[in-house]
């Protein structure tokens, strides 16, 4: 395919995204989604207050790639995606490590979900911190997905913080809705209605563990995500959409949190 074709892809794509490309969310989706993370969960709880509460201890040279300054990232499950009805579930789980960083001020710079929009940028467009209850936190973020097509997203989250001991905590983030924006940022621009869309991201579970140690903090993230299946006729297209958007996007949440974090350091 010549260079000239490949420009076209974008105009191709947008072509089959229109109303006819658009797919509803069914219960049967939502029900193995469910299923999945409940299982997901019980393992999770299951490390807590264990010598395999941190991911990247699994591995010595994972630990250190991690020490040196990577990103490391991995599938949870097969190759990171796992066929549903009319879906697919995305387990990704990713570490970094950041030196010379107190558990204290870490978690306090996750917390700031009013400056989330300035760490991760340009994936998070807009964020902000809609209630707070000890803990526990209702955040609103606008999200920026782009590859080949670009998708902005007008998400909900539900988050719960929760300390281990003096050197450890996890937390919890559940997706408690999700609406893609038509024509953002534009006179026209309007949301679709939840689980009436393209399809491109119905649910994104995150679970987040931080622990001081090494003379710094390891931050790892689990993130599950629920998108559509990939359509007859379009797969070419979608596909590369569909499975590499969760891993580009947990390493690119990573990567801003190691750059953050590294500033809080004296």
């Amino acid at each position: 395919m010549t260079f000239s074709h490949w420009s076209l892809i974008p105009a191709l794509l947008l072509a089959g995204l229109t109303d006819a490309g658009k797919v509803e969310l069914k219960a049967p989706t939502t029900q193995a989604f469910e299923r999945y993370i409940q299982a997901a969960e019980a393992k999770l709880d299951q490390r807590v207050g264990t010598p395999a509460f941190l991911w990247v201890d699994g591995d010595p040279a994972r630990r250190l790639r991690a020490q040196r300054g990577d990103v490391v990232a991995a599938p949870v499950s097969a190759q990171g995606d796992i066929e549903v009805p009319d879906g697919l579930v995305h387990d990704w789980v990713g570490a970094m490590f950041v030196p010379g960083a107190n558990l204290e001020k870490i978690i306090a710079m996750f917390e700031d979900y009013d400056n989330a929009k300035n760490i991760y940028k340009p994936e998070v467009m807009d964020s902000k911190t809609v209630e707070r209850d000890g803990q526990r936190f209702k955040v609103y973020m606008r999200l920026l997905k782009k590859q080949v097509v670009t998708v902005v997203l007008n998400t909900t989250h539900e988050v719960e913080y929760v300390p281990v001991d003096r050197t450890r905590w996890f937390s919890r983030s559940h997706s408690s809705r999700i609406a893609e924006v038509e024509n953002a940022g534009k006179s026209s621009e309007r949301e679709l209605p939840p689980g009436q869309d393209h399809g491109f991201l119905w649910r994104l579970n995150s679970y987040w563990r931080f622990e001081e140690r090494d003379g710094g903090v390891y931050v790892e993230c689990q993130a599950i995500s629920l998108t559509r299946n990939v359509p007859t006729g379009l797969g070419w297209l979608i596909n590369p959409i569909i499975r590499s958007l969760p891993r580009q996007s947990l390493e690119n949440t990573l990567q801003s949190a190691r750059k953050a974090g590294l500033k809080l350091v004296p």
